[in-house]
């Protein structure tokens, strides 16, 4: 079947959160200067909807290169072994609340 990857990790999410901010803002400041310049506000809000459109392609799916910082996880614990040694830890605690 397809190994299709549908996370981002932490430093990616943040890396694509700052890339919208910036590609919606910079076409937001073109697109106001260009509205004003040709006096019509409807390709402000033209400009504006493709620099959406674009940063939503650019980071909305979970790209490579927003996958790159990936979780060590930790090793499970045998529940076996923590369950004997918990049962005399209790009782270490029993006799301290006495």
């Amino acid at each position: 079947m397809l190994d299709i990857q549908t996370h981002m990790d932490f430093a990616g999410q943040g890396k694509a959160e700052r890339w919208s901010r910036f590609i919606i803002t910079f076409f937001g400041i073109v697109g106001l200067i260009y509205g004003a310049f040709v006096q019509q506000f409807s390709q402000t809000v033209y400009i504006l909807g493709a620099g959406f459109v674009l940063s939503s392609l650019i980071t909305i799916p979970p790209w490579p290169l927003y996958r790159r910082n990936a979780l060590k996880w930790q090793k499970p614990i045998d529940t076996d072994a923590k369950s004997s040694s918990s049962e005399s830890g209790d009782e270490g605690k029993k006799k301290k609340k006495q």
